[in-house]
């Protein structure tokens, strides 16, 4: 398919997506509802709040509900919270306000792909996670330049890992693994739950697809065209990079000091009942989430994190 095509695509489909009414709420409670989110979203905060010195302004791309840019303003910097959903934009806002760090946040709607009206060198910090670059495909490397360009001391950025998303197309059910409260009323937990042994019933293993994203790294393409046109909200054309490829890439335009990480690598080994138990016990979870930092930060996992690969680097 032409590039140009999915050029277009990828970003309409990322905005009904991540426009859908229910976004926002639904993703401001992704660490009540899934231990996933919880063991990445932990290894983030780790990390930022090791590598403040020095930080006063931040330019969170693909900001969301806020998890970062208003933990960052709770420290004291002020961030530009940038992101493509209203919905995110409007919970963020409301969190912000709840905290009481609106004063230091300036919230801006916007698509990664056009950082123009900002200078180089802008910000002191550039964050974007959980994959809004994997989403700008075939984008993907000029939307890392473009965060790097307006980066003045430090970039830290989460991707969709190639790696990491093959073991996806052989479990069905992987993401029942990571359910916190099977009583939850989330509807995406009760649909996982009731469709869970057709799920496994009906699942064929087969090599060809995996062997495809293993090649290519692209998830998605004419079938979420298809459905788009449709009238529906498709799962947003992904691009997944591997550890290599991602750091050649930073280390190409400047970026320093590299360090990967693949938050979740460490807790996926473990089944669904254990996780639970730790993360219901105060100390258990606190420790569980001290030695996934430090298990999936050795970069000979990084590349198996849960979703997510991870790149901290200096300008």
């Amino acid at each position: 398919m032409d590039e140009n095509i999915i050029r277009d695509y990828s970003r309409k489909i990322s905005e009904r997506m991540w426009n859908y009414h229910d976004k926002g709420e639904a993703e401001s409670r992704r660490e009540e509802t899934y231990i996933d989110d919880i063991v990445q979203k932990s290894h983030i905060e780790k990390k930022l709040l090791e590598n403040l010195e020095g930080i006063e302004t931040v330019f969170d791309g693909g900001a969301g509900c806020g998890r970062f840019s208003i933990l960052l303003a709770k420290h004291g910097c002020r961030v530009t919270h940038f992101d493509i959903s209203q919905p995110m934009l409007d919970k963020a806002k409301e969190l912000a306000e709840q905290a009481g760090v609106t004063d230091r946040i300036t919230f801006v709607k916007g698509a990664l792909e056009e950082l123009s009206g900002y200078a180089d060198r802008s910000f002191d910090l550039v964050i974007s996670f959980d994959s809004p670059i994997s989403y700008t495909y075939p984008l993907q490397e000029a939307v890392i330049g473009k965060l790097v360009r307006i980066a003045k001391k430090r970039i830290m950025i989460s991707v969709t890992s190639r790696l990491g998303s093959l073991p996806y197309l052989a479990n069905p059910v992987q993401k029942n693994q990571f359910i916190l409260n099977e009583n939850s009323e989330d509807s995406f937990v009760q649909w996982l739950l009731s469709n869970k042994q057709h799920a496994i019933d009906t699942f064929h293993f087969e090599k060809g697809p995996v062997e495809q994203l293993m090649r290519e790294g692209l998830m998605g393409g004419k079938k979420e065209i298809a459905e788009y046109e449709k009238g529906g909200r498709p799962w947003c054309i992904t691009y997944a990079f591997l550890p290599d490829e991602l750091e050649r890439i930073l280390r190409s335009l400047g970026v320093k000091n590299i360090e990967l990480a693949g938050p979740g690598a460490y807790a996926r080994t473990i089944p669904n009942e254990l996780l639970v138990k730790i993360m219901n016990d105060p100390k258990q979870r606190s420790d569980f989430l001290d030695v996934c930092y430090r298990y999936d930060s050795n970069p000979y996992v990084c590349g198996m994190g849960k979703d997510n690969l991870f790149a901290k680097g200096d300008l």
